[in-house]
């Protein structure tokens, strides 16, 4: 690679984090760690008593193993492979997998087998209307477990400053909270048009179309977006956009 490539990555200040830092380092680029989310448990668990239940990430696999949570005979549906490897890993029995990882893609695998069910939808606090709505609308019966709140660590920002400073090559948002946070971290330090605008001049990568969306709302070009929501996908071609004359 002829020049530095800074990438900011805001993944969760764990294995997550760790995972990415080193992809990046693989790619030859330097990568940008500030952590824009943290999970707070909150403790509740999922009803054992559903016709189906929800997860929806690999943390949320984590906090009910870790709570004991016993679903008995009800179908357990995963939202992505992730959260489907987590469930096995933890002895849970995977029943169903939309083909599209989302909340519309279980919404529509659902939609026949749910009139008149109970349907139990396990996540965090910032869980998409989509997947509860939906499932009400084909006729069920929907009860949300807040498992954890995803707040913005304290000492995020760093990437926001180096944005402003146009000190950024790309930046990869894996969620419309990592962009809110980003935000929230460079106006918490006066720098919010600054920081857009260094983004601007970067590339930006965001894990999906909702992510896209949201950074688009705000003024952020997004310049990658995979095919699949996956993070090794959004990070090899962010890197390759920010830097065409890097080949492996």
């Amino acid at each position: 690679m002829s020049q530095e490539v800074r990438v900011a990555v805001f993944r969760p200040d764990d294995e997550r984090l760790r995972d990415a830092i080193e992809l990046l380092d693989s790619l030859g680029a330097t990568p940008v760690a500030d952590p824009m989310l943290a999970v707070e448990p909150t403790g509740a668990v999922p009803r054992d008593d559903a016709d189906y239940a929800i997860l929806t990430s690999k943390t949320g696999v984590e906090l009910v193993a870790d709570a004991r949570w016993n679903p008995g005979e009800t179908t357990l549906c995963a939202i992505g492979e992730s959260t489907a490897e987590a469930m096995r890993e933890h002895g849970y029995a995977v029943d169903l997998v939309p083909d599209e990882f989302s909340s519309t893609g279980l919404v529509e695998t659902l939609r026949e087998r749910v009139p008149g069910a109970r349907v139990e939808v396990a996540r965090s606090d910032h869980g998409s209307p989509v997947l509860t709505d939906g499932l009400e609308a084909a006729g069920s019966y929907v009860h949300e477990t807040i498992l954890y709140e995803l707040v913005r660590p304290p000492e995020s920002g760093t990437s926001a400053e180096m944005a402003a400073a146009g000190e950024l090559e790309a930046a990869l948002f894996t969620s419309s909270l990592t962009v809110e946070h980003f935000l929230d971290a460079a106006a918490e330090r006066g720098l919010r048009d600054e920081a857009v605008t260094g983004l601007n001049d970067a590339v930006v990568g965001a894990i999906g179309e909702p992510t896209r969306e949201t950074a688009e709302a705000r003024g952020i070009a997004v310049d990658v977006v995979p095919d699949a929501a996956d993070f090794e996908q959004l990070a090899c071609a962010s890197v390759e956009a920010a830097a065409p004359t890097y080949h492996e």
